[in-house]
């Protein structure tokens, strides 16, 4: 659908904008220490504002010490179930499931009729050829989503390649500014290694004030730029967290020509949940 006239003169705006500048901003402010009634009052008027909901949160007695804190939450035990079958391929975020198909000749991927380059996308030529007759989904995180990330896979998590960009937002208004957000923005390439699938790569793209991407193998709150060889190896399961978003964004799953071809539909999904069909 060709984008609104508010849409386009929004993207205007948006890319005259400081990107960087406010997003680092936005990120100082997130992570800054709120007084306990300030932070009630933020959590309950930004959970109302979004339609947060806050019973699959982690109880906790005490409120949140940041906003950032609070967009990172925790979930309760068991309100995720990681689909049984063993061999499929499952979401690693909750949020909406925007597209999935084939990696095309020319290692492309067309999401919302915008071609992407799979290399560019994983920062890596050499490595892109592994996904070429492949799969891949992207699942859009809503503010009001869940913004840990886990594993879509049995694996090991071989390679990370943290990757410089500008930081369009990555919903309507993006798509006109960014002229191919995916590849355009900051993001970070999470590369393992399976047994059922071969190499299977988990790209997590930063967004306007998204301030960070964090991963529980890296002690930087951030991770830092450039490709980091894991030695050893880390070992993952399928559901479990590999890292967050410090505000939302997207992520995305590409596979290699061992997958089975994946049927389900473009909707809401959730972590766990099977990628190759719905139910």
């Amino acid at each position: 659908m060709p984008a609104t006239v508010a849409t386009y003169l929004a993207a205007q705006v948006v890319r005259a904008l400081p990107r960087t500048a406010i997003s680092r901003a936005v990120g100082r402010l997130c992570d800054a220490p709120l007084p306990p009634k300030l932070s009630r009052v933020l959590v309950n008027a930004y959970s109302a504002a979004w339609h947060v909901d806050m019973r699959d949160v982690m109880p906790r007695q005490e409120p949140y010490a940041s906003f950032d804190e609070f967009f990172t939450r925790p979930l309760r035990d068991g309100r995720r179930t990681v689909s049984a079958a063993q061999d499929e391929i499952v979401s690693p975020a909750d949020g909406r499931l925007q597209a999935l198909g084939r990696v095309e000749p020319g290692c492309r991927i067309v999401v919302k009729g915008q071609p992407y380059d799979v290399a560019r996308l994983v920062g890596d030529e050499d490595d892109a050829l592994a996904y070429l007759g492949g799969q891949f989904a992207v699942v859009y995180l809503s503010p009001r989503d869940y913004h840990r990330v886990h594993s879509p896979v049995d694996g090991q998590l071989v390679v990370v390649r943290s990757l410089p960009g500008d930081l369009h937002p990555v919903n309507a208004i993006g798509e006109v500014s960014g002229r191919g957000v995916l590849v355009a923005n900051r993001r970070v390439a999470a590369v393992f290694e399976t047994r059922e699938h071969g190499r299977v790569t988990l790209v997590l793209v930063g967004a306007m004030v998204v301030g960070r991407i964090s991963l529980v193998t890296c002690p930087e709150p951030d991770v830092p730029w450039g490709t980091t060889v894991q030695a050893p190896p880390q070992g993952f399961r399928r559901g479990q967290e590999v890292g967050a978003f410090h505000l939302g964004s997207t992520a995305v799953v590409l596979t290699g020509p061992k997958t089975p071809t994946w049927h389900r539909e473009p909707g809401l999904i959730r972590v766990g949940e099977s990628l190759a069909r719905n139910g």
